[in-house]
């Protein structure tokens, strides 16, 4: 139990980590009581990457605090919402690696709970049947200066009952009716100038079917679903602080099992990119990306599907701290806390994006030889996997000219000695061209003696280390390089769409990858030597068809705070 933690033992991470401290510090407003979080999506769509910042804060202080966390679908507007948007956003909250026990719940479970409420607020003169149609009540919702009218708002309770219930059994059309709080027409705060709490909505919930005609308001359902629920800390992104007068006002007038307290912190912003659900949604539905899962979406299973793994987003949430200031994080911080852990964990392999056959003139037809690697020089645990080496070889073109440029390092003819990554030094002799004046073939010869290619043997050379792949088991692949979805740094400003980045995507077939990568599992990460990082496709990618996503480049200029 809660009575049984030294809290003032737990070190603070934020200011919201100080309020839970006061709280449930002796005499504080939830002393003994356990701390209890809870993270409520909107089931309309997928989670995107501000929602794994939220997640992080909601299960990550109830577990810093020895608490609980319910996961809870807010499925109060029923025209958007779909069964498959709920199993992506349980599946999302486990792979970042987190957990709701048996705790999952819908608001829909409340809405008896709700409406009962609703009737007695009737019954207390504080809500009132309102006939103002969205036009009338806007025109009527006054200024600074002037206060909100509403020709209703005495309307006897008797009637208000009467008509609520009515508007339960379904005899009025969508509009009709709203139910409103009866509280402050002049208040300096509209969120408080008799709100509404319910609307008339004919419309089929995916849980409830047709028995509900009528939805409450977020506003209403949002404290009533927390105290439903015994939640000590409701944690919400900042643009509900100006909602918390009205979340309070509903806890302290509806009879309710516990009284929550609503904190408010920022919420992510990541610039060249969008994260409005309305946004991410017409970019699926226009068909300008590939899905919900389209590697250049900000949603969690898009960034999954590029190869994001669960610690750099959580990393990625802990080191942009919480605030109660809007701001704006570069996508390169969220790159680099990717980068930051592929380079730890990822193995390494060699893979050839633009091929081109390099041939070594001395080396023996019928040979083949194998080298043994590490598959990564951070985990020696991950032990060594082995490399076949023969005289044709695939390599990169840009890694040879013919012609070279000043200070070019590589492949050209009569140029310096390459060392061939974990294999021999060889020197261009030379290349075969087709009728059309590409090069085809690199010609070369190797040096025998030059220790299997290992650095250590004291020679120096001019040249530069060149990957490669044998040509003789290397495999076809299909790899697809991303970029930023948008050309600006803020496409939320004008028409978004205007500013989609045709480049975002280039798919280049005929990649050639070393042999191993033949049993490359879905979503699994690999650094390609000088060229990035990349994960099986967990979609696309499948034996004799490999389909590799660039996750990230190899580096890049940021530098954290």
């Amino acid at each position: 139990m809660s009575d049984k933690i030294n809290y003032d033992a737990i070190p603070s991470t934020n200011f919201i980590d100080d309020f839970v401290k006061e709280d449930m510090a002796p005499g504080g407003r939830t002393e003994g009581l356990q701390v209890h979080t809870r993270f409520p999506p909107e089931p309309n769509g997928y989670l995107h990457i501000g929602h794994a910042k939220a997640i992080y804060i909601d299960f990550g202080t109830a577990e810093r605090f020895g608490g609980i966390c319910n996961l809870r679908m807010d499925d109060t507007n029923p025209v958007k919402e779909d069964v498959e948007y709920v199993d992506a956003i349980k599946e999302d909250i486990h792979w970042l690696g987190y957990d709701w026990d048996d705790r999952f719940y819908y608001a829909s479970d409340y809405f008896e709970a709700m409406y009962q409420g609703a009737e007695e607020l009737i019954e207390k003169g504080l809500a009132y049947v309102c006939e103002l149609t969205p036009e009338q009540m806007k025109e009527m919702r006054g200024d600074l200066t002037h206060p909100a009218q509403s020709p209703y708002r005495d309307r006897p309770k008797e009637e208000s009952l009467d008509l609520f219930r009515r508007m339960r059994a379904g005899e009025f059309e969508n509009g009709r009716y709203t139910l409103r709080a009866k509280i402050d027409l002049a208040s300096g705060n509209f969120n408080m100038r008799d709100p509404v709490i319910y609307r008339i909505n004919h419309t089929s919930h995916h849980r409830t079917g047709d028995k509900w005609c009528i939805y409450p308001m977020y506003d209403y359902a949002h404290p009533f679903e927390d105290a439903m629920e015994c939640i000590t800390h409701s944690l919400c992104s900042l643009e509900f602080e100006d909602h918390r007068p009205f979340y309070d006002w509903v806890i302290q007038n509806v009879t309710l099992p516990s009284k929550p307290r609503q904190i408010e912190f920022a919420r992510l912003g990541i610039n060249n990119t969008v994260m409005s659900k309305r946004k991410l949604r017409a970019l699926v539905e226009g068909g300008y990306v590939a899905g919900w899962d389209d590697p250049r979406m900000p949603t969690i299973c898009g960034l999954r599907r590029r190869g994001y793994t669960p610690a750099s987003i959580r990393n990625f949430s802990e080191r942009n701290g919480v605030s109660k200031v809007n701001s704006t994080v570069e996508y390169a911080f969220l790159e680099y806390c990717l980068r930051e852990d592929l380079n730890l964990n990822a193995r390494r392999a060699m893979a050839v994006l633009d091929p081109v056959m390099l041939t070594i003139e001395n080396y023996p037809e019928d040979k083949t030889e194998t080298f043994s690697v590490e598959n990564n020089p951070n985990k020696p645990e991950d032990g060594e996997r082995q490399v076949t080496f023969s005289k044709h070889l695939y390599v990169e073109r840009e890694d040879f000219l013919e012609t070279p440029v000043p200070k070019y390092k590589r492949l050209y003819p009569d140029g310096p000695e390459c060392r061939l990554k974990g294999a021999y030094l060889i020197r261009c002799t030379g290349c075969v061209k087709d009728e059309t004046g590409r090069v085809v073939e690199i010609l070369a010869t190797y040096d025998p003696e030059s220790s299997g290619g290992n650095p250590a043997d004291g020679r120096k050379v001019k040249g530069a280390t060149i990957h490669w792949v044998n040509a003789a088991d290397a495999l076809d692949a299909e790899v697809r390089l991303y970029d930023n979805l948008f050309t600006v740094a803020n496409p939320e400003e004008g028409n978004f769409l205007d500013y989609l980045n045709p480049d975002s995507l280039k798919v280049l077939t005929g990649c050639k990858v070393e042999k191993s990568l033949g049993e490359a599992k879905p979503g699994e990460s690999f650094q390609f030597l000088r060229q990035g990082y990349f994960c099986a496709d967990n979609k696309d990618s499948q034996p004799g068809h490999l389909v590799f996503n660039r996750s990230v480049k190899l580096k890049d200029s940021f530098k954290p705070a």
